[in-house]
């Protein structure tokens, strides 16, 4: 079996990579096919890597700019030739999926979320990346032909993957497509239960307008409870000028120190709604309670009372209210982390592989009839 991966772009490290090296270790042979590729901050990941990229590589300015390129990137997708290949194995929040294959080859798409700017509100997408007032106006009228291509080449999926039950519905709505679920893989090992906590809060992630940064730096500045920060972003320097002095910001920390925090802290901050909030599932894995708000997929990973809270809405009155019924409860770490223990890295690499080669063997049978 001849297998290529595709991806939407190497230009940061986050989630959507996590799983394309786990893709890697299953298939340690198969190459890489990625609309763009910047080695500087990708800062060392998959180097020795076959990595194949697109038209839009040789485009000034395209791999540190990726986000003013859309328009440019359904066309660029579809620029690949995988007719060598038995298999392709996309894994996508946006373009990746949209690749075109021959008949005979199984193309199987792990599907992080259907594309967010198309189908959600498009100019908070643009608010939420600081893009400059003049093209906030124009974005709208590129949305549709966007949103057109996006439905159009989902039907190029043999076989659809959701990363959490709410993908899968989002997949279902926007694309009608039924999809199967395997979670992304957090490497347990590297999160342990301290046997010590301290008495900070914690949040992780870019410092960027939806992760709701500011409601928690409100709910703080009234409580006068410690709270670390952890991540960069544009939205740094206002987040800095709305904060008091008992809110910390600790910018990019290394896996280590990231693992300590977690595991040292009271309780773990997150007020933003995810397609799958892996850093929820990792302070989990550190036997830490969540405060979250009651949205994305994070309902279906913890029970309010027993693994943290639950909040209704996302403002700071909600969380604030949240944090003081947190406060009030005490919660049992070895339960917490076990809630984490299914999203190992190591099931879900066996399930990829598990379900590549079956849907492989069945896509021969039936072609093959």
């Amino acid at each position: 079996m001849k297998i290529a991966l595709v991806h939407d772009y190497l230009v940061q490290y986050g989630g959507a990579e996590r799983v394309l090296e786990s893709f890697c270790k299953v298939f340690p042979d198969a190459p890489i096919f990625t609309l763009l590729h910047n080695r500087e901050t990708m800062k060392g990941s998959f180097e020795g890597k076959n990595i194949i990229t697109s038209s839009l590589q040789h485009k000034a300015l395209a791999s540190k700019y990726h986000r003013i390129f859309p328009p440019l990137m359904p066309s660029a997708i579809e620029e690949f030739d995988l007719s060598i290949y038995d298999v392709v194995l996309s894994d996508s929040s946006s373009f990746a999926k949209g690749i075109i294959t021959r008949p005979e080859t199984l193309h199987i798409s792990y599907v992080h979320t259907p594309m967010r700017y198309a189908w959600d509100d498009c100019q908070k997408y643009t608010q939420d990346f600081g893009w400059p007032l003049k093209l906030e106006k124009i974005v709208p009228f590129l949305m549709n032909p966007i949103r057109l291509w996006d439905k159009y080449s989902a039907h190029r999926i043999d076989k659809c993957v959701a990363n959490s039950q709410f993908v899968a519905n989002r997949i279902k709505k926007y694309w009608d497509k039924n999809a199967t679920i395997i979670h992304p893989p957090v490497s347990m090992d590297n999160f342990f239960i301290s046997e010590t906590q301290e008495d900070y809060f914690l949040m992780v992630g870019r410092l960027i307008t939806y992760k709701k940064h500011d409601i928690a730096i409100e709910a703080f500045n009234e409580l006068g409870l410690p709270l670390k920060i952890i991540g960069r972003g544009p939205e740094i320097e206002k987040l800095r000028k709305k904060a008091k002095s008992n809110i910390e910001f600790l910018g990019r920390v290394d896996d280590n120190e990231l693992a300590t925090y977690y595991s040292k802290s009271k309780g773990f901050i997150f007020p933003q709604e995810e397609d799958f909030g892996i850093v929820a599932i990792e302070a989990l894995a550190s036997g830490r309670p969540l405060i979250a708000f009651k949205g994305g997929d994070i309902v279906e990973h913890m029970t309010d009372g027993e693994h943290g809270i639950l909040f209704p809405e996302q403002t700071a009155t909600s969380l604030k209210n949240a944090i003081e019924r947190f406060n009030e409860l005490e919660f049992d770490p070895i339960k917490i982390r076990a809630k984490a223990e299914q999203f190992d890295k190591n099931i879900f690499e066996s399930k990829i592989k598990e379900y590549v080669y079956t849907s492989f063997q069945e896509f021969k049978k039936m072609y093959n009839n």
